[in-house]
């Protein structure tokens, strides 16, 4: 809207849209740097997160890029009509040189005005842009350090496992060797019993 209401000259208005470039430049390089954030991530979940986030901001910047260009072409054909109305109207060169000093004025301060409301809005973008990138850092260092936890206490489940099947098998073992004693015993019984009652067979 400050770039379509710039009342002109055309050096003011493209001194705005060298700031304005600059302002998606920055913003470009951002959402490029959280893009290659969501590609390192581990997790499926939040890479598609960060990657819904990503082309979020890209269609903003594109639906905002489109609206400049309008902008820039309203701006441009009302500069044209005002420039032609004012060599129409160019009867008075002393009133045309107060009214340009006027014009040159407000046109400044437009200017100014613009430039401090793009640079707000492009800074309020950075900084969502980082705060969404610091919050989906630490969820991710929260992870990582779940992740080390668990690999922890699988390992102290896997030896647990190990030694109750080592404890399993002894137990079977002993259980053998107590039932082959028990039959030798049994056998050693009754071979003594048949020598002393049947000393003839």
């Amino acid at each position: 809207q400050d770039i379509r209401d710039c009342p002109g000259p055309l050096s003011a208005l493209t001194e705005l849209n060298a700031a304005v470039k600059e302002k998606f430049r920055h913003l470009r390089g951002r959402i490029q740097e959280l893009e290659q954030m969501a590609k390192e991530q581990d997790k499926e979940s939040e890479k598609q997160a960060l990657l819904r986030e990503v082309e979020n901001h890209k269609k903003q910047m594109l639906s905002n890029q489109a609206a400049w260009r309008k902008a820039n072409l309203a701006c441009k054909i009302a500069i044209d009509n005002s420039e032609k109305d004012q060599l129409l109207q160019g009867r008075d060169v002393l009133r045309q040189r107060k009214t340009t000093k006027e014009s040159l004025a407000e046109s400044a301060s437009n200017i100014t005005e613009s430039l401090m409301g793009i640079s707000r809005m492009m800074s309020q973008q950075v900084q969502q842009s980082e705060e969404t990138v610091q919050t989906l850092a630490n969820s991710s260092r929260t992870i990582l350090e779940a992740n080390e936890e668990f690999k922890s206490m699988s390992g102290t489940i896997q030896l647990g496992r190990k030694l109750i099947t080592k404890y399993n098998r002894r137990e079977l073992t002993d259980k053998l060797l107590i039932f082959l004693a028990l039959a030798l015993f049994l056998a050693t019984v009754l071979y003594i019993l048949k020598k002393r009652l049947f000393p003839f067979l």
